[in-house]
């Protein structure tokens, strides 16, 4: 199934197909999220009507994992498969997944503040996810680094899975120190431990902005397919007219 889309054009029948499944999920999603979160979802005993911010800050922070293990994932599987069309879904998951890193870390920001008194803390957790924002911007800048483009993306492969360590660490950090940081209360082996009242916005929310990323990326990645078609169609024209 993986080989079977390295044909960029089943994987541009595939997309033409799916982009309006996913536009109208993530639109559909992060209308009810932002209604049940914002309107419906009780003020938290202790939080008051700051925890609000939990429904645009923690889907953001679950997002920039998650794109960056595809980023890892498909440049793992260029590197060793050659796989044409992965190498465009890591290039174009970058932008999106530093997008979501950026989000998490400006309103974890404003979550902080009347939370712990600061704009900021070197907590554990906030400064590895500070730490995959640069990983994102240096996996961007390596693919731009080289003329040569297929030497760029090799350096950006590696440095994207060598930098997936990263992300254990920020999935386990509240758990390894001592952070500021509350522990998982979604994601656990004996079940969540959120009200469903909270619960239900969080995961609309988690869901739109993941539909969002499945959506943009398709868009992205289609551009990068006709952008690299419209390049051969130029050489061959040049070519040409350099023979007449």
């Amino acid at each position: 199934m993986f080989h079977k889309f390295a044909n960029p054009t089943r994987f541009l029948r595939l997309s033409t197909a799916l982009t309006p499944w996913f536009a109208a999920l993530t639109i559909g999603m992060l209308a009810g999220g932002l209604y049940l979160g914002l309107f419906k979802a009780p003020p938290d005993y202790q939080q008051g009507e700051s925890v609000r911010i939990m429904y645009v800050h923690v889907p953001a922070a679950w997002m920039a994992m998650f794109a960056y293990s595809v980023m890892a994932a498909m440049s793992a599987a260029a590197l060793i498969w050659k796989h044409p069309v992965a190498t465009l879904v890591a290039k174009s998951s970058a932008p999106i997944g530093a997008c979501f890193t950026f989000l998490a870390l400006i309103t974890g920001s404003l979550w902080g503040k009347p939370m712990w008194g600061a704009w900021w803390v070197w907590d554990a957790r906030l400064t590895s996810v500070l730490v995959l924002f640069f990983l994102y911007l240096g996996y961007i800048a390596l693919h731009n680094a080289f003329d040569d483009a297929r030497r760029g993306g090799q350096a950006a492969s590696i440095l994207a899975i060598v930098g997936f360590v990263n992300i254990p660490i920020i999935k386990f950090s509240v758990d390894w120190w001592n952070t500021l940081h509350q522990p998982a209360s979604v994601v656990r082996m004996d079940g969540p431990t959120i009200d469903a009242s909270m619960l239900t916005p969080l995961l609309l929310m988690a869901g739109s902005y993941t539909f969002y990323y499945c959506w943009v990326l398709m868009v992205r990645v289609r551009g990068e397919l006709i952008g690299q078609k419209v390049r051969v169609l130029q050489m061959k024209q040049a070519q040409q007219e350099q023979r007449s």
